[in-house]
């Protein structure tokens, strides 16, 4: 197995699942999001407020495009699927596990948008962002696992035997 990397909404559970599986696999993890804000010196929504969500996607775009890793589990934000390049190349570093989940259990996870640092047009609801990624996820995913009624272990457990299957 090369590296696996996660995408879906926020509030999927990428970063959880990510450590434990990287734990899991005895592999480093790698969070898209942390590495952005340490490039830029500030916090996501402190990015999207500076620059608005068009230069957010262009400085995420730009982190993903020229993240180096092996052996990793790398979980991106819910937006990375925006960057074309970003995603190209994530897919040569190994395989994409889009982490589904349903409207109304993300809903449920997320709480202040804004603080959260989610990307979102002014004026869009949670529900118009949901309806755009979600063929975004499905395009870029080389696995999808259903997360729904499914605890943490249970869907890591799901991921490796899947991209295990997939090698």
């Amino acid at each position: 197995m090369s590296n696996i990397i996660l995408i879906g909404m926020p509030g999927s559970g990428k970063s959880t699942i990510g450590v434990v599986l990287a734990k899991r696999l005895g592999y480093e993890f790698v969070d898209s999001d942390l590495l952005i804000q340490k490039k830029t010196g500030m916090l996501l929504h402190q990015i999207i407020s500076r620059k608005g969500t068009d230069g957010f996607l262009v400085v995420e775009n730009e982190v993903n495009s020229s993240l180096q890793a092996e052996e990793s589990v790398i979980a991106t934000g819910g937006s990375a699927v925006y960057g074309k390049e970003a995603m190209a190349h994530l897919a040569k570093l190994g395989t994409v596990v889009y982490l589904e989940l349903s409207y109304q259990s993300i809903k449920k996870r997320l709480g202040n948008l804004e603080e959260r640092g989610v990307v979102l047009q002014q004026g869009q609801s949670l529900w118009e962002l949901y309806q755009e990624r979600l063929p975004l996820y499905q395009k870029y995913a080389d696995i999808t696992i259903r997360c729904n009624k499914k605890g943490m272990k249970e869907i890591v457990a799901e991921i490796e035997k899947r991209v295990r299957r997939q090698s």
